[in-house]
């Protein structure tokens, strides 16, 4: 299970369905795992903050969770689903697609809130809480 960055964001801001979406998949024996991008998206808003705490409760949780890496045939991918949802007019963001592309390159699941933009791409597996 890919954790995305609404994901992280809401579970670190304390949000009920998070937390109890957390403690569910605590429960699992399913692999928990965030990317790369999701890193880059995560230190935007912390360097924002100018929040040492935060910073250092975010990092500790990032080292006790598989880190996927943005690598080439995640990159491919990632090209590919911009290209496709461009021809369609339904551009997202470029975190979005390598986030996608990821995913799709390790077959896993995506744990979003972010159902707008993810469930335009074919075959990406989403789940939500």
């Amino acid at each position: 299970m890919i954790l995305d960055t609404s994901f992280l964001i809401d579970l670190f801001k304390n949000k009920p369905e998070a937390i109890i979406k957390a403690q569910e998949l605590d429960k699992t024996s399913q692999p928990m795992r965030t990317t790369t991008i999701t890193v880059f998206e995560l230190w935007q808003g912390l360097e924002d903050l100018q929040n040492p705490i935060k910073r250092n409760r975010m990092e500790q949780f990032l080292n006790s969770q598989g880190l996927l890496q943005f690598d080439v045939e995640s990159a491919k991918k990632a090209g590919i689903i911009f290209a496709q949802l461009e021809r369609r007019g339904e551009i997202i963001e470029e975190g979005d697609c390598m986030i996608a592309g990821i995913a799709l390159h390790h077959n896993e699941p995506l744990l979003t809130r972010n159902t707008k933009h993810f469930k335009r791409i074919k075959g990406l597996k989403i789940e939500t809480y």
